[in-house]
């Protein structure tokens, strides 16, 4: 029978999981709702808007939270966790990109649609390559009980 902190740790590699399909929910549901917005219909800035600050809060809590305890724990992991933070910095500039086109489509509807749609798939694709790498290579580490240190609330319940 598992212990107790390993039934957490297993968990928070299933959180983690379960944090990275959210996100992929939210996102398709973006892309989707771009070909259905009407003229003068803000929805679309709002929903960008709360999924870029949704993703940069998940991956703020991993630089800060996790990562740091997971490289006090297995200090081998170094070149991952570098990895892992240099995909955010990507993802983060993508972000920034897609808050400033849904500013532009919100003004100006049609090409300024086209263009947050292509923003949105590439950005969709980099972040499916990205969690699945993430989930294959630091579960195993999460699933050998190392303490959570407060860290998985800024990780797992990002709004």
């Amino acid at each position: 029978m598992a212990s107790q902190d390993g039934d957490r740790a297993v968990a928070l590699s299933l959180q983690l999981s379960q944090a990275h399909q959210e996100l992929r929910r939210q996102v398709g549901r973006i892309r989707a709702g771009i070909g259905q917005r009407r003229p003068g219909d803000d929805t679309l800035r709002t929903h960008c808007l709360a999924f870029c600050a949704a993703l940069t809060a998940h991956h703020q809590g991993e630089d800060e939270g996790m990562f740091a305890h997971l490289l006090r724990e297995r200090p081998q992991l170094a070149g991952t966790v570098a990895k892992l933070v240099e995909d955010h910095e990507m993802i983060a500039a993508i972000l920034t990109r897609v808050r400033e086109l849904a500013d532009h489509a919100a003004e100006s509807p049609g090409d300024g649609l086209e263009a947050v749609g292509r923003e949105l798939d590439g950005l969709t694709a980099i972040m499916e390559s990205h969690f699945a790498y993430e989930e294959r290579t630091i579960s195993e580490a999460l699933d050998s009980a190392v303490p959570d240190g407060g860290w998985p609330d800024q990780v797992f319940r990002f709004g």
